[in-house]
């Protein structure tokens, strides 16, 4: 009876995979729903078109600053906690971004937003790694990046259309009815699965993951900061609105071809190969894009980023969630806090570039550091696995 019991309640405490698929859907869908639609926003409202970009280094940087917090709050008091208090922030941050219009008040209500949904991300991964190991953890978060791919491509695909046809704050609004949903289905989970075993704070900041963080601030420069402007730059090569968001959704199939691909290719060859294969489709993705402004180039670039995001980002996921087992969340989220760090620097950094739509000298930029990204990732883990034998 008691054994029954005890099954009973750790089934109740285990989060549902249709909620972490949700909520990966989610926290991508509003992460990428701003970029699509810049020039509207630029067009309809009193933002220049550098001041629509700051919207996004904004949220970009706010995730990436509250990541520490996130990973030492999940690491103290609960994986649960951290998700119920994050989507209550994004529902606020959602609906306070409908309700302004000013520059601002809009750039608070975006950076509150990407300080709440910087704690949805990484708590999926912590919770992957908390449950999985090995094969079946890799192919848990290939899974995570289909659903999370989804919520990138309907971004895309929808944000820039429902902006220009309707209103832009219906894609801000669109995040707060989903956030609902969740709280509501979150309510049926118990607290159990929230609570982790002793916790090595220091372990969060040995060298290993302070290097694995080091290569995140370049990765989100490249896969995250320059992604923000496929859709600008399809738009100033001459394709509309809805067209460029079709196009730029390749990224999504990317994403899904290449997570489809990375379960193969698990099971082929180790770690670092994979770094190495999804940092080579990362240099390929921006080697046409820096010398050609084509809509075919561009989407080209998009469908290269989506696969290297699968291969390349998941690998990098997998590692951090093995670098400091003894303080996962914590280093998770500061792995996170790179990715956005460099993200935000990025975009910040060539926010002058794109108001001068010189997109091919940020697709070069961008070229450049994704090769120094795959060597020193594919040989920074390597190093790291030999020291772990």
């Amino acid at each position: 009876m008691l054994g029954h019991s005890k099954r009973s309640a750790s089934r109740r405490d285990e989060v549902p995979d249709s909620i972490l698929r949700s909520v990966g859907f989610l926290s991508f869908f509003d992460r990428f729903a701003t970029p699509p639609m810049l020039l509207v926003l630029a067009e309809r409202t009193d933002l220049s078109l550098g001041q629509a970009v700051e919207l996004v280094a904004a949220y970009a940087l706010l995730y990436a600053v509250g990541q520490p917090v996130w990973g030492l709050i999940s690491d103290r008091f609960g994986r649960i906690t951290v998700l119920r208090t994050a989507l209550v922030g994004v529902l606020l941050g959602a609906v306070a971004s409908t309700l302004v219009s000013a520059y601002i008040p809009l750039l608070l209500a975006r950076a509150f937003t990407g300080l709440m949904v910087g704690a949805l991300y990484p708590t999926l991964l912590t919770l992957l790694g908390d449950t999985r190991t090995g094969i079946l953890r890799a192919k848990g978060l290939s899974d995570l990046q289909i659903y999370s791919s989804l919520g990138t491509t309907g971004a895309t695909l929808a944000a820039g259309t429902l902006a220009a046809l309707l209103d832009w704050r219906l894609v801000f609004a669109l995040p707060a009815v989903g956030c609902l949903v969740l709280l509501v289905a979150l309510r049926r989970v118990g607290p159990g699965s929230s609570r982790t075993g002793r916790v090595d704070f220091r372990s969060a900041f040995a060298g290993a993951p302070l290097g694995v963080y080091g290569l995140a601030v370049m990765e989100g420069a490249v896969l995250m900061g320059a992604l923000t402007y496929i859709v600008p730059a399809l738009q100033q090569a001459g394709s509309g609105v809805s067209l460029a968001g079709i196009l730029a959704a390749g990224y999504g199939v990317g994403v899904i071809a290449g997570a489809r691909l990375m379960r193969l290719l698990v099971q082929l060859y180790n770690h670092t190969r994979l770094i190495a294969i999804g940092g080579m489709v990362l240099v390929s993705a921006f080697a046409a894009s820096s010398l050609w402004q084509l809509p075919a180039t561009l989407t080209v670039t998009a469908v290269l980023i989506g696969v290297s995001n699968a291969v390349l980002h998941s690998s990098m996921q997998g590692w951090v969630t093995e670098v400091a087992p003894q303080a996962r969340a914590t280093t998770v989220s500061l792995f996170a806090c790179a990715l956005f760090l460099g993200s935000s620097v990025a975009a910040y950094g060539t926010a002058g570039l794109a108001e001068d739509g010189r997109y091919e000298t940020i697709f070069a930029l961008s070229f450049g550091i994704s090769i120094v990204l795959t060597v020193a990732a594919t040989a920074g883990h390597a190093v790291w696995k030999r020291r772990q034998a």
